[in-house]
C-alpha cells in the first residue's frame, strides 16, 4: 500500500473521517438493502465482521472459517458480493482523500508548503533575492502518461469526485436542514448510480481515449489548480516582491499519444491528431475564460496604448465590408458578451478556488446535464456542418483519432463553403437583433473592444484546428489566428498594463492575472507531447537506408562505426531519406512520425525520449532521422545493474563529439537532458540495486556534463508503486544525489497516480507546492555526499548480496516462472482493458520481456509485493510480515504441491527482512512513525482481506472453467476492488 499522499504522515484527527466512512457506508447499506435484498446483506455483514474478528485475534481457525464461506458462495453471490466491497473501499477512498483536503483547509501553515519552506530557507540564512532568483528560475515539468494503472473507468472516476463535492458542500456549518437532506438524496442518486453501473471496461481504451483522459485532468482540476497554487507561491515570497506573471516555476507534458515503446496503436496520425486536439481543448478553455473577462471589464479609463488598440480595431471593423467568408462562424465586430458566461457570476477567486467553492459545484452537479463539463466529451464548432466526435470504433486505424474524418472533392469543399455561407448570412441578420450596437468611439469599453477581439481571433483559431483535424483544405490567413502563446499573451498583457496604470490593479490581479499565468503555464497546446520510442526500431530504420544506398547493414557496424556515419551525415546537407525509397510498414511508420514531428514542431512537441538507449550512436540516430525537427533527444536509462552500460560514460562520449556539443549549445541553450528509468531496472535487478545503481549513474551524468559546461535536467520515470520507482515525491526528490537537482527537474506522474495526485484542484495545488519547494530546497540546501568510502563499499556490498539474490530467484530458479503464473492473476490481467498497449513487449513468456506494470500488478493483488522487497532481505535482512497469510493462503489453494516450497522459502525470506529494517529503523514494529497510515490500512482490511480469499476462490474456479465469462468478471472485479483497497495497481 504506497504513501504517494506526503503529508500523511502528520497526526491528524480522525473522527471526521470515520463519520463520512460511516456515512457512506451507511448510504451503500441501504441501497444493497434495495438492490440485492436484505438476507445478501445480512451475509455480507457476517464475512465482514468474520474477517475484522480474524484480523484482530490473528486467529487462523477464523481465516479458515472465512475461506470455507466464500467457497460455498454462488458464482451469483460471489459477484455481488465483490462489487459490494469493491465499491466499500473505493468510498472509503474518496472519503480518505476529502479528509485530506478538510484537514490542509483547518489549518493556518501546512508542512512542506510555500509558507513553511520559504521561511525555513530565509530563517536558514537564504537571502530574500537569492530566494526570489531561484524561485524564478525553477523549471520544473510534470509529464502525465498513459500507463496502464488506471483500474477505474472514467465514468466512475466522475462519480467518484462528485461524491467528493458533495462530502464538501455537507461539511458546511450553515447549511439547514433541509439542505443537508438534499445534499443526503443526492448522495444516495450516485451511490445508487454506482451500483447500477458496469465497473468493467468492455473495450481497450485507444491512445486518443487515453489522450482525452489526459485532457479532462486539466480541464477538471489543473485548470483551476494552477492559478491558485501560483497565488500561493506569490504571496509566500518575501520582500514583498511577488513572482512575474509569466513566470511558471512547473509546466506540463504528456506521453498520451507520443509514447509508442512497444505499442504498434500509436501512430504518426495519432500523434498528429492528439496534438491538435490539445491545441483545441486549450484554445476552447482560454475562449471560456475571455467570455469572462469581457464581462467583467467593463470600465471606460484604459491607457493610451489600449485606447489606440481599441480605436484601431473599431476603425477596421467601421471600414470592413462586413463579407461574411466560408471560414469564419461568428460575427468578428461583436465586442459585447451576448449573455452571462458560466460562472461569470462569481468573483475570480471563487471561479478558480479550490475549497470554498462547494455550494457552485454543488450546484452544478444538480443541473440537468450532470455537473461534468459537456464541452470535454463532445466538441463541436460554431457550424453545422463540423463535428468531432469522441465516439471510436474498434478499427485502430480508423479510431486512432477519435474524429469522424470525411473525405473532400472540390465540388462538396464549393458546397461547404457556399452552405456555411448562407448560414452565417442568416445568423448574422438574426444577431444584429440581439446584439448590442457596436461601440462607435474608442473611449466606450475599451477591454471588451480588445477582448472581443481576442476572442474572435481564438474562434478562428479554434475552427483552423476542426478543419485540419477533419483533413479539410484551409486558407487562413496567419494574421486571423493564434499560433504561439506569445501572440495570446501580448493584448492580455496590455490590458493589465492598462488597469495597473489606471489604478484598477485590484482588477487587473484578479481573473485577468490569473489568465495570464493560465497561458503562461498551459500555452497553446496544454501539454507538450513527448515522443517515445525504443532504440532497436531506429536501428531498423537505419537499416532499411544504408541497404537501400548500398551502404551495407548499419546494425551490424560497430559503435565507432556507427558514430562516424551518423556525425559525417548530421554535418552533411543532403537528405537522409531519398524520396523514391520503398521500406517495410513499421519501418515507414518510424520515418511518418519524424516527418509529423517536424510538421508540428517543438511549439507542440517536447522530447524524444529513446528508451532502452545504451551507446553514443542510439541517441545520434535520433538526432540524424529526425534532423529537421531538433527535438532534445533524450536517452533513457532504463536498465541497470552492476557492471552495466554507464549512462554517463555515454553522456561523455556524446559530448566530447564536436557536432553533438556544439548542437546542444546552439539548438538546446547548453541543456542536455537524461531520463532515469526505473521500471525495468526493478524488475531487472531488484529494487535496492537498482536504486543505488540510478544513484550513481546520475552521479556519473552529473559529472560528465559539468566536465564539459553543460547544464542537465534529469527525467525521472517513475511509476505509482515502490517496485517503479513510486513512493512520496517530496522524499523522492530530496534523496536524489547532489548537484543532480539544480533548479530543474522533469518527471512522469503515470496511470493511476495522476487521478490520485491530481484529480481534484484542492489536491493538486498540494502536490504543485511539494514539487516547488521540493526542487527549491534540493537546489539551495542539496544533500550531503558520503564523506566516507566505507558507506560507499558498504552500499556496494549490499547491492551486489541484494541483486544476486533476486536474480537467483527471478531468473534462475526454474520453477520460478510457473509459480508466479500459479500464485498471481497476471494472465487474467489482460482482460482488464486498463490500456491501450500490449503487456509484453515481444511475445516470449519469459519474465523478461514482460512489462514492468503487470509484473508489479500481480505481486500487489497477492499483497505479497515481492519486487518491492526481494533481495532487500538478503542485503538488509529486513522486510515485512503483515500480509503473509493472505499471500501464503495464495499459494495454499493455486500452486501445485511441488512449487510450494518455494513460496514458502520466499514468505522466510520477507520475515527475516523484516528484523533487520526495524534494527536499522530503531522501531518496534513497521509503520511506528506512520501512524496515520496504519490506521488508514487497518480501516480497510475488513473489507481487503475477505477480496483477496475470495479472489482466490474464484481463481481455482475459473482455472478450471476458463471460458466462464461471468467467472471472468468477478475476477475482474475482484482485482478493481484490490486495486482500491491496496490504493495501487503496478
Amino acid at each position: 500500500m504506497t504513501d504517494i499522499t506526503d503529508d500523511i504522515a502528520e497526526e491528524i484527527s480522525f473522527q471526521s473521517f470515520d463519520d463520512d466512512c460511516r456515512l457512506l457506508g451507511s448510504l451503500l447499506n441501504d441501497i444493497l438493502h434495495r438492490e440485492v435484498g436484505t438476507n445478501f446483506v445480512d451475509k455480507l455483514e457476517r464475512i465482514r465482521v468474520l474477517a475484522q474478528a480474524g484480523i484482530v485475534n490473528m486467529a487462523e481457525l477464523l481465516e479458515k472459517q472465512l475461506a470455507s464461506e466464500l467457497s460455498k458462495m454462488t458464482l451469483e453471490d460471489a459477484l455481488t458480493l465483490a462489487r459490494a466491497f469493491s465499491h466499500y473501499l473505493n468510498l472509503m477512498g474518496i472519503a480518505e482523500t476529502h479528509h485530506r483536503v478538510r484537514k490542509r483547509g483547518n489549518l493556518v501553515q501546512i508542512a512542506k508548503s510555500c509558507d513553511d519552506v520559504f521561511n525555513q530557507l530565509v530563517q536558514g540564512g537564504v537571502s530574500p533575492d537569492d530566494l526570489y532568483n531561484t524561485v524564478c528560475k525553477q523549471e520544473v515539468e510534470i509529464v502525465l502518461t498513459a500507463h496502464p494503472t488506471q483500474i477505474n473507468r472514467r465514468t466512475l472516476q466522475y462519480k467518484h469526485i462528485r461524491i467528493a463535492h458533495l462530502l464538501d458542500y455537507n461539511d458546511r456549518p450553515d447549511l439547514s436542514v433541509e439542505d443537508r437532506e438534499m445534499v443526503i438524496e443526492d448522495l444516495v442518486r450516485e451511490i445508487t448510480s454506482i451500483w447500477q453501473t458496469d465497473e468493467l471496461r468492455r473495450q481497450k481504451p485507444t491512445p486518443v481515449d487515453e489522450a482525452r483522459a489526459g485532457l479532462n485532468i486539466v480541464e477538471q482540476s489543473l485548470w483551476k489548480a494552477v492559478p491558485h497554487y501560483l497565488r500561493r507561491v506569490s504571496n509566500a515570497l518575501k520582500e514583498g516582491r511577488p513572482l512575474p506573471l509569466t513566470c511558471t516555476p512547473i509546466k506540463f507534458g504528456s506521453w498520451m499519444g507520443g509514447d509508442r515503446d512497444g505499442n504498434p496503436n500509436v501512430t504518426a496520425k495519432v500523434t498528429k491528431d492528439v496534438s491538435l486536439l490539445s491545441r483545441w481543448m486549450a484554445i476552447d478553455l482560454y475562449i471560456r475564460e475571455v467570455d469572462s473577462l469581457r464581462f467583467e471589464l467593463s470600465m471606460n479609463q484604459c491607457s493610451d496604448r489600449l485606447s489606440r488598440l481599441a480605436h484601431e480595431i473599431l476603425e477596421e471593423a467601421k471600414h470592413e465590408n462586413r463579407r461574411e467568408n466560408w471560414n469564419q462562424s461568428v460575427n468578428r465586430n461583436q465586442s459585447l458578451p451576448t449573455q452571462l458566461p458560466a460562472r461569470a457570476h462569481l468573483p475570480s477567486f471563487a471561479a478558480s478556488q479550490t475549497r470554498h467553492s462547494g455550494t457552485t459545484d454543488y450546484m452544478q452537479l444538480n443541473h440537468k446535464d450532470g455537473g461534468v463539463s459537456s464541452n470535454s466529451t463532445t466538441f463541436k464548432s460554431s457550424s453545422p456542418n463540423i463535428q468531432l466526435s469522441q465516439t471510436s470504433s474498434a478499427n485502430s486505424s480508423a479510431s486512432s483519432a477519435a474524429i469522424s474524418s470525411s473525405s473532400f472533392n472540390s465540388t462538396q469543399l464549393l458546397g461547404q463553403r457556399k452552405m456555411v455561407a448562407e448560414s452565417q448570412t442568416g445568423r448574422s441578420s438574426f444577431q444584429k437583433l440581439l446584439e448590442p450596437q457596436l461601440p462607435q468611439l474608442p473611449g466606450i469599453a475599451p477591454y471588451r473592444v480588445v477582448l472581443g477581439n481576442v476572442k474572435n481571433k481564438l474562434e478562428r483559431s479554434r475552427r483552423r484546428l476542426e478543419l485540419l483535424l477533419e483533413d479539410v483544405p484551409c486558407d487562413y490567413d496567419p494574421l486571423d489566428y493564434y499560433e504561439t502563446t506569445d501572440q495570446l499573451l501580448e493584448p492580455l498583457l496590455l490590458c493589465y498594463e492598462s488597469l495597473q496604470s489606471c489604478g484598477s490593479g485590484v482588477l487587473a490581479d484578479g481573473r485577468l492575472a490569473d489568465l495570464i499565468r493560465r497561458v503562461a503555464t498551459f500555452g497553446m497546446v496544454l501539454m507538450k507531447l513527448d515522443l517515445r520510442q525504443e532504440s532497436g526500431r531506429h536501428a531498423e530504420t537505419l537499416d532499411a537506408i544504408t541497404s537501400y544506398l548500398d551502404m551495407g547493414t548499419y546494425s551490424e557496424w560497430d559503435e565507432e562505426k556507427k558514430l562516424d556515419f551518423l556525425t559525417r551525415e548530421l554535418k552533411g546537407k543532403r537528405p537522409l531519406v531519398p524520396v523514391s525509397i520503398e521500406v517495410p510498414s513499421d519501418v515507414k511508420e518510424v520515418l511518418d512520425t519524424f516527418r509529423i514531428a517536424a510538421e508540428l514542431g517543438s511549439d507542440s512537441l517536447g522530447a524524444y525520449v529513446i528508451s532502452m538507449a545504451s551507446n553514443a550512436s542510439d541517441v545520434l540516430a535520433v538526432e540524424l532521422l529526425q534532423k529537421d525537427a531538433w527535438l532534445a533527444a533524450i536517452g533513457e536509462s532504463g536498465r541497470a545493474g552492476p557492471g552495466g552500460t554507464g549512462a554517463g560514460s555515454v553522456i561523455r562520449k556524446l559530448l566530447s563529439i564536436d557536432w553533438y556539443r556544439e548542437h546542444i549549445i546552439k539548438n538546446h541553450n547548453g541543456h542536455q537532458e537524461v531520463m532515469v528509468g526505473y521500471s525495468d531496472s526493478g524488475k531487472d535487478a531488484g529494487r535496492f540495486t537498482a536504486a543505488w545503481e540510478l544513484y550513481k549513474a546520475q552521479e556519473d551524468v552529473v559529472a560528465a556534463c559539468n566536465d564539459y559546461g553543460i547544464k542537465v535536467t534529469l527525467f525521472h520515470g517513475r511509476g505509482g508503486s515502490i517496485g517503479r520507482g513510486g513512493g512520496p515525491t517530496y522524499l523522492a526528490i530530496q534523496s536524489q544525489p547532489p548537484g543532480s537537482v539544480m533548479g530543474t527537474l522533469r518527471s512522469t506522474e503515470q496511470g493511476e497516480m495522476v487521478e490520485a495526485k491530481f484529480g481534484l484542484p484542492q489536491i493538486a495545488v498540494r502536490q504543485l507546492e511539494i514539487y516547488t519547494t521540493a526542487v527549491l530546497l534540493a537546489t539551495l540546501r542539496p544533500p550531503i555526499p558520503p564523506r566516507e568510502i566505507k558507506w560507499r563499499n558498504l552500499m556496494e556490498e549490499i547491492s551486489k548480496i541484494s541483486c544476486e539474490c533476486y536474480r537467483n530467484v527471478v531468473y534462475e530458479n526454474p520453477e520460478f516462472l510457473s509459480y508466479f503464473h500459479e500464485a498471481t492473476p497476471e494472465a487474467e490481467l489482460g482482460f482488464l482493458n486498463i490500456g491501450s498497449r500490449p503487456a509484453r513487449r515481444k511475445s516470449s513468456r519469459g519474465i523478461g520481456h514482460l512489462r514492468a506494470i503487470p509484473w508489479l500488478f500481480a505481486w500487489t493483488q497477492t499483497r505479497f509485493v515481492l519486487p518491492a522487497w526481494l533481495g532487500v532481505g538478503a542485503g538488509l535482512k529486513g522486510a515485512c510480515e503483515k500480509d503473509i497469510p493472505i499471500a501464503k493462503h495464495y499459494d495454499e489453494v493455486l500452486v501445485s504441491e511441488k512449487r510450494q516450497e518455494l513460496g514458502h522459502e520466499l514468505r522466510s525470506e520477507l520475515m527475516t527482512a523484516e528484523k533487520f529494517v526495524l534494527v536499522i529503523s530503531g522501531h518496534e514494529k513497521l509503520q511506528e512513525n506512520n501512524r496515520s497510515l496504519r490506521r488508514l490500512i487497518e480501516n480497510r482490511l475488513p473489507f481487503l482481506n475477505p477480496m483477496n480469499m475470495l479472489q482466490v476462490e474464484i481463481l481455482k474456479r475459473l482455472r478450471h472453467d476458463d471460458d466462464n465469462l461471468k467467472l471472468r468478471d468477478a475476477l475482474l472485479i475482484t482485482i478493481n476492488g484490490i486495486a482500491a483497497g491496496m490504493k495501487n495497481t503496478g
